[in-house]
């Protein structure tokens, strides 16, 4: 019963509308003729359209859409960060410091002595390990060194951002 009330709003308004094939045009006028229903629904679609007709939609002023892209800028909204950072160099930093701390890892155990045995549940004695051989190489100053810069770079564009957000409230 739905689909039938359904194809039937379609064709009358199809009719209403004059966008109704001519062979159609004459059978929804009998159909109007004989069938109440029908008579009913087309009253009914009739005061709708006309209701639509008279009217008036309100339109925005001539001003919206520059009112709306003036607040919009005002906002600073941020673009997408698939933009601006590449997942390859994220990637690489990532495999650099795991290849790294790996590193770290096998030359400490290659500086333990296996073959002693120790009463500590732990196998070998982590006083034994000569921690001066890592912080004495130059590679590793030289890497801790770049580290300390970033670092205050990174506190720098922080201390930086909240200065601006703070000056932007006030």
């Amino acid at each position: 019963m739905e689909a039938h009330l359904d194809n039937m709003e379609e064709r009358l308004w199809s009719y209403i509308d004059g966008t109704a094939p001519r062979a159609e045009v004459s059978a929804i006028e009998q159909l109007l003729i004989d069938n109440a229903e029908w008579k009913a629904k087309y009253g009914e679609l009739l005061e709708v359209n006309e209701l639509l007709r008279s009217s008036e939609l309100e339109e925005p002023s001539l001003r919206f859409t520059k009112n709306v892209m003036e607040e919009i800028t005002r906002l600073h909204i941020a673009p997408a960060t698939s933009t601006y950072i590449n997942k390859r160099i994220i990637w690489g930093i990532g495999l650099f410091f795991i290849t790294l701390v790996i590193g770290f890892l096998v030359y400490g155990f290659g500086q333990v002595n296996w073959s002693e045995k120790g009463g500590t549940s732990i196998p070998f004695d982590l006083g034994k390990v000569d921690y001066t051989r890592f912080f004495n190489n130059s590679y590793v100053n030289v890497f801790m060194m770049i580290n300390v810069i970033l670092g205050l770079f990174l506190l720098d564009r922080y201390l930086a951002n909240k200065r601006r957000k703070f000056r932007e409230e006030s």
